[in-house]
């Protein structure tokens, strides 16, 4: 082989790891035997992974390293496990063995220190949103009084990536002493620093919390009751032979002795470097991840645990990570790209990478030692190119569908909105300040708890008044003004931004150094809640107002865009902006974009929601729904709402005064059976219509008898609600042409020229010149998308 010498196997599912190992001795130094693959018979493409022996070939003639371990596998087991080339090339040649030990290098962050920390939250030791200094009082000096160990966890400490190796050379405490009198270089919560610090801190707070060191925490707690019988710090006398040995420190080969020099002298054993694990040890713990937590009836961590863990946090730059775990940021060089949103993985500075993605069922395992001998190997590149080919190898997708886990479009521990955030941090974005909140009963966080109530108590803030939009801050008003009021909750006057003015004064504002905006948006432009968000940024413009949106997911997704834009000048409450009727963007998102294209000269911030992502409708983020607004009362009448919404300005019901409005329409003078026929023939995908007839108790023809169609959505992947409702536009201009009112269409649709096409009973038309505007739109909100798909 152009490697030199290799050992390669191929494991199926129902082949033992344990086998493995023995079949792997029996191979002759610099023969090349490979077992058949069974990977096509469990659910891989053996051919497709056959390719990964010329790409790990051709790296080691490259000198990029000297030979790894390569183990691909699912939730029920190993799939693939080969050896290639030498485990040490200097100062004699030695064959890679499947039960090479190897130097994990910082694989010892997620797998060992975070996981501890997480045994530490589910015992009740701690909790996420803690500072640090509650549990280490020294290290609450010199700006780090705020940092918390979700901080340390997400790389968002503000602390240096390594402080001096001569802070380590006097022992732990000594090393602890010098951590506390670091400074910051950025203030908690505003960068992203990956910081070897962040982990040494955890693993010294893990045996601070725990009792016993971090070895003993983690074997006791993890590593013993997985089987790993190979993992841990400090490898023993036995397993030595079998490491992988690295460079040379003080004139000798390091080999089962911790790579890194700061690991090295707190005695191996530290949060950020020093485990050490075979291919099989890790790929138990791999298992035990797409498990939920559990392997072989033992569990290791809760399933909410696991979601939480490894849940995407959006950092300030908008890269992506978890808690120790990379997810997308600029250290994901090594992550396949086929790997679904869910995935979630780590590298290791000493060749080492594992990535574990729970929406394809598959975790990849690269073990390397690429520094040996001299430190100049790179396999970055490799892995990913190597997790490629193992997603692309999935022949039946996402596997047998028994993972333990969510699906990808329903992540693992549900999604954080912005007040989530915002309390798992302290408040203190938000110290010192005197708030204006603009909320309504949607303003609460997962727990059910209002955004008020929680602003109302926590430290280092106040709250001096709320504001309230369309249908008013318990949201039961459905009315053509909201009066002011006072909170019941909290006392706090609610001035309203629905009434006399629709944008806050410099009256209201006198108190108040910043507004927060805490309203769940449905998606549809005609949603007034965006034009009180503009409004209110405006006046925040004129008055030298901060302003904080606290964000949440669309309900109905992120990536679909559709209908004409606002005609210019023909702004409106209802239209305050130029873009679509369905916008596919976040409240947060939609901030941004409004102060970029209007030129607000705002202080702006946008907390963000974590683990929702543009794909996902509400359904999949675990929150439970509260309505919006008094006649938005489903998830389908929201994605209905673009189209069927459109119609109500016009003399139709739309099912105000039912139980379903938005998913029915009618008048008393509609002829049902006959629209149901001429909507029948235009095949409109997603939808069914029935013919119904229905008494609105309220609203348009409260009383009366109307005739009309039942919408019921049959493919929400096809629906297009903006072309239902023109379609349904263009049926009544056929069918009703007196009777049917469609000027009024105007007050909502905003562009003549797709109303001209309704007007003219033209439905292709009308389609076109709606989807002129989404085309142009999408390229203008691309710079303020803020969420992966």
């Amino acid at each position: 082989m152009t490697s030199g010498a290799w050992r390669a196997l191929v494991i199926g599912r129902r082949v033992g790891v344990a086998w493995a190992v023995v079949l792997a001795g029996l191979i002759s130094l610099g023969a090349a035997t490979v077992l058949a693959p069974a990977a096509a018979a469990t659910g891989c493409d053996a051919t497709r992974l056959a390719r990964i022996d010329g790409l790990v070939e051709a790296a080691i003639a490259e000198g990029k390293l000297p030979g790894c371990v390569i183990c691909i596998g699912r939730r029920r087991g190993i799939e693939f496990l080969r050896a290639y080339g030498r485990r040490q090339v200097e100062p004699e040649a030695e064959a890679m063995t499947l039960d090479t030990v190897f130097d994990l290098a910082s694989l010892t962050k997620p797998v060992a220190t975070a996981t501890a920390v997480m045994h530490l939250l589910e015992d009740g030791r701690l909790r996420l949103a803690d500072p640090v200094a509650t549990h280490l009082p020294a290290f609450g000096t010199r700006g780090k009084e705020t940092i918390t160990i979700h901080d340390l966890l997400t790389h968002q400490s503000g602390l240096i990536a390594d402080n001096p190796l001569a802070d380590y050379e006097h022992g732990r405490e000594e090393a602890l002493a010098r951590i506390c009198g670091l400074e910051t270089l950025a203030a908690p919560g505003t960068r992203f620093i990956y910081s070897d610090v962040n982990f040494i801190l955890l693993g010294m707070l893990v045996e601070q919390l725990g009792g016993v060191s971090l070895a003993e925490a983690t074997a006791s707690r993890i590593f013993t009751p997985l089987g790993m019988a190979e993992t841990g710090f400090l490898p023993a006398a036995t397993l030595r032979d079998r490491c992988a040995p690295t460079e040379q420190r003080d004139g000798r080969w390091i080999r089962g002795e911790v790579h890194d020099p700061r690991a090295w002298n707190l005695g191996g054993i530290a949060g950020h470097a020093g485990l050490f694990g075979t291919a099989a040890d890790l790929a138990r713990y791999a298992r035990m991840m797409l498990s939920g937590g559990t392997l072989d009836g033992t569990r290791i961590l809760a399933a909410p645990t696991v979601g939480l863990m490894t849940r995407s946090v959006t950092l300030p730059d908008g890269e992506l990570r978890g808690l120790g775990w990379d997810k997308r940021s600029r250290f994901s060089a090594n992550r396949g790209d086929l790997f679904s949103a869910a995935a979630f993985g780590h590298g290791g500075f000493t060749g080492t990478a594992l990535w574990i993605d729970p929406g394809l069922d598959l975790f990849v395992i690269f073990l390397s030692n690429r520094v040996h001998p001299d430190g100049t190997g790179q396999v970055n590149p490799l892995i990913g190119r190597i997790g490629t080919l193992a997603a692309a190898a999935l022949a039946d997708g996402a596997g047998d569908g028994s993972a333990a886990t969510q699906p990808p479009h329903a992540p693992a521990g549900g999604v954080l909105c912005g007040i989530d955030v915002l309390a798992r941090e302290n408040f203190r974005r938000l110290t010192g300040r005197r708030l204006g909140l603009i909320t309504n009963h949607t303003g609460r966080d997962r727990a059910g708890v209002p955004t008020g109530r929680l602003l109302a108590d926590a430290a280092g803030v106040e709250l001096v008044a709320l504001f309230s939009p369309e249908h008013g801050v318990a949201g039961r008003l459905d009315q053509a003004e909201v009066p002011d009021a006072v909170d019941e909750a909290t006392g706090l006057p609610v001035r309203s931004l629905y009434g006399a003015t629709r944008r806050p004064t410099a009256a209201m504002l006198a108190d108040v150094d910043t507004l927060v905006f805490d309203i769940q948006d449905i998606g549809t432009r005609f949603y007034t809640y965006i034009s009180t968000l503009l409004e209110s940024l405006r006046a925040a413009a004129a008055h030298g107002v901060r302003v904080v949106v606290l964000d949440r997911p669309n309900p109905i997704g992120g990536i679909d865009v559709a209908g004409p834009l606002v005609d210019e000048g023909r702004e409106s409450f209802v239209g305050c902006h130029p873009i679509p009727l369905r916008h596919g963007m976040t409240v947060g998102e939609l901030a941004t974009l409004l102060c970029a294209e209007l030129g607000l000269d705002v202080e702006l911030e946008v907390v963000p929601c974590e683990g929702w992502r543009r794909g996902d409708a509400f359904d999949a983020t675990g929150l439970e729904w509260v309505d919006p607004s008094p006649n938005m009362r489903s998830l389908p009448a929201a994605f209905l709402y673009p189209g069927i919404g459109l119609l109500e300005m016009t003399n139709l019901s739309v099912g105000r005064g039912t139980d379903t409005p938005f998913e029915r329409f009618g008048a008393p003078w509609l002829d049902a059976r006959r629209l149901d026929e001429l909507l029948a023939a235009r095949c409109i995908p997603g939808v069914a219509f029935v013919p119904v007839t229905f008494t609105p108790a309220a609203s348009k023809y409260a009383g009366e008898v109307c005739h009309g169609l039942a919408v019921s959505i049959t493919d929400r992947a096809r629906l297009d609600p903006v072309r239902m409702g023109l379609e349904i536009a263009v049926a009544l201009r056929h069918l009703h042409p007196e009777a049917w009112d469609a000027e009024k269409l105007e007050v909502l649709l905003l562009d003549r020229e797709t109303l001209d096409a309704v007007l003219a009973g033209d439905a292709d038309g009308a389609l076109a010149a709606a989807a002129r505007g989404p085309a142009a739109f999408s390229t203008r909100r691309a710079p303020h998308l803020r969420y992966p798909e």
